[in-house]
């Protein structure tokens, strides 16, 4: 049997999964309902900031797995105002969700409404784990598999910023590994904002450890702001040190000094590249995910800090070497058949059987 879950958005009840045909929640008394005759929650996901989520069935498709997310303001008690931002913030997620509609790594916006004076949004169920949950699992990535993820993942931002959006919320949780093909995909839109020109100012919003200075202080939104999410990503995946943790000792001092909490080889390539996703000043630090693709692309070799040797190769420059040394021997060879076959006739005429002779005896 089907289960089915109360939408009470405040902190009073935890949202219990009971038998389908229950007409009550058990815990606070809320009337159990499928919204829109359709969308039938299932159990909580998730919950924080002004938003709930909820495992769902799509009834009109045969009873497909959906997530639905409902603006839950009560949850951070906020003023007015900040009522006002929550409700702003929300239809700019179904917003930019629609927007995105036909990439594949992004969940598909399915509805938006209102019932029973709440608002919700129905997108995509991914059925995967979240790089926090494989982190935790799994342990740090290598850079051959950073890799991967930097590509998968800016391919990805390359799209969204295209589209004139700022995701604002670049974390772990916020990517997941979808199981039935391993793509990442970029969920959580609930932060994102549309860009006007190169930067927009807005509300002050991200996670700390994660949201860039001027993001974080001034409400600054930028495509720069996003890669600088991606770094501090990459940077926990690497080391496994919980970012907020270190902007809470040092704020952000830390990135100047990332590389102390490496325990593993990097090639210089991508320490550069980290190192240029990490600048704390927006305008040294990458603006275009093009641009870092084109630096990740690159040929690079990984040298271990306590030895000049490389010890893993990743360029084609060693077989373009070998053809020109392959080359350049022939040319020799030839040359010297050339002198070989015309030196007798170098020679004065009047000795050359002694020469030969001597060739002979050589």
């Amino acid at each position: 049997m089907n289960q089915i879950c109360c939408l009470n958005p405040t902190y009073e009840c935890d949202n219990p999964q009971v038998p389908e045909g229950t007409s009550y929640c058990p815990t606070c008394g809320t009337p159990l309902v499928i919204l829109k005759n359709r969308y039938q929650p299932v159990k909580r996901l998730g919950g924080g900031g002004f938003a709930k989520t909820y495992l769902a069935l799509d009834t009109h498709k045969l009873n497909e797995l959906c997530v639905i997310k409902q603006l839950a303001p009560s949850l951070g008690n906020q003023t007015t105002q900040a009522l006002i931002k929550a409700t702003e913030l929300f239809l700019q997620e179904a917003q930019q969700l629609q927007k995105l509609a036909e990439h594949t790594q992004i969940p598909s916006l399915f509805a938006y409404f209102e019932e029973n004076r709440q608002l919700y949004l129905v997108e995509q169920f991914v059925d995967g784990k979240n790089l926090l949950e494989e982190l935790q699992t799994e342990g740090v990535l290598n850079e051959a598999k950073i890799r991967q993820f930097l590509q998968d993942l800016l391919l990805i931002l390359q799209e969204v910023h295209k589209q004139g959006i700022i995701h604002r919320d670049i974390k772990p949780e916020n990517v997941m590994r979808r199981h039935k093909d391993g793509k990442l995909v970029l969920i959580d839109f609930g932060a994102s904002k549309e860009l006007q020109g190169g930067a927009t100012s807005g509300t002050r919003i991200g996670t700390d450890g994660y949201a860039p200075w001027e993001q974080r202080v001034d409400g600054v939104a930028s495509t720069a702001g996003d890669l600088y999410s991606l770094g501090v990503t990459c940077f926990y995946l690497l080391t496994s040190k919980n970012p907020y943790e270190l902007w809470l000792k040092d704020g952000y001092n830390w990135v100047a000094n990332w590389r102390n909490y490496l325990n593993q080889p990097l090639s210089q390539k991508l320490q550069q590249i980290l190192d240029k996703l990490l600048v704390a000043n927006s305008e040294n630090r990458y603006s275009l995910a093009e641009k870092v693709l084109e630096e990740l692309r690159q040929p690079y070799s990984i040298i271990p800090s306590n030895s000049p040797k490389t010890i893993i190769s990743h360029t084609k420059k060693p077989r373009t070497f070998g053809y020109i040394l392959a080359l350049i021997s022939v040319v020799l060879l030839g040359i010297g058949y050339l002198l070989i076959t015309k030196t007798p006739q170098l020679q004065p005429k009047t000795e050359p059987n002694g020469i030969q002779e001597t060739d002979r005896g050589l």
